[in-house]
């Protein structure tokens, strides 16, 4: 019988390998996270919009000023509840830098306690400390409001546009649609802010201004937030649908060009 390692390396001695060959290749194993025969791997997850709004800890971070002024305002006086505002603001920046958070949520908060607190200087009143919220929020609803009018409804356009997804889906009507009630929800959660706590402003109920500010944040976000997932997964799914039609359609499209010019040549 022909001895198959002979028969191989060309010699009677199966022990003995072809030097032609040269050694044999070395396998190299593939790292563990990068792609192998030629594919990507896999996709780190998208942030959620939580996450880009600075997470949990962003918005207990953005209470804080509010009710250390308070705190610091009844015991103190009004120079104190300012001064100590600003400190709690500064001290929350330098807490995200130094667990490198992301520091765009904190900048933010830092001048918008700011202006408030120079607001509730100039009033000499410590209700005053509220009273660029509470237009904030007038502006804000418009500005969401508007967008709806104007078919380019805000919370399609911001999430698309922090995610780097485009604006195709303002060509889908049902997509469209699901951004309208999750930007109306918005508007709705706006106005509200804007109309209690105008009233208890005017009351000069300072105590209940204060409590509506943080009652109104986290309840009321938490449902537009909800609303605002519920909206991104609908648009997801309805251009995930559409971009499968459309790859039909042109493999239909294909085969039929196909067909057709097979049987001219015939």
């Amino acid at each position: 019988m022909t001895n198959p390692a002979a028969h191989v390396n060309g010699s009677g001695d199966p022990d003995r390998r072809d030097e032609s060959t040269g050694p044999a290749p070395e396998v190299l194993e593939p790292q563990s996270g990068e792609p192998q025969n030629g594919e990507p791997g896999p996709e780190e997850p998208e942030p959620t919009l939580l996450e880009q709004m600075g997470g949990i800890s962003g918005l207990i971070y953005s209470s804080v000023p509010v009710l250390v002024f308070v705190l610091a305002n009844a015991l103190g006086g009004l120079t104190v509840g300012i001064w100590s505002a600003l400190g709690s603001a500064v001290l929350i920046t330098v807490i995200r830098v130094v667990r490198k958070e992301p520091l765009q949520p904190a900048i933010s908060g830092f001048f918008g306690v700011g202006i408030a607190a120079f607001i509730a200087y100039q009033t000499g009143s410590a209700k005053g400390f509220f009273l660029f919220g509470i237009w904030t929020s007038l502006v804000y609803g418009g500005v969401f409001a508007l967008s709806i009018l104007f078919r380019w409804p805000l919370v399609g356009v911001i999430w698309s546009g922090l995610n780097g997804h485009g604006q195709g889906w303002r060509k889908d009507k049902k997509s469209v649609f699901a951004y309208d009630l999750a930007t109306a929800t918005f508007v709705l959660i706006f106005a509200a802010r804007f109309i209690v706590q105008k009233w208890l402003y005017d009351e000069d109920l300072t105590g209940w201004l204060a409590f509506a500010r943080l009652a109104m944040g986290y309840p009321l976000f938490a449902i537009a937030l909800v609303v605002t997932v519920w909206a991104v997964r609908k648009a997801q799914l309805r251009q995930k649908e559409l971009e499968e039609t459309e790859t039909i359609d042109d493999e239909t499209v294909e085969a039929a060009l196909r067909a057709k010019y097979s049987g001219t040549q015939d």
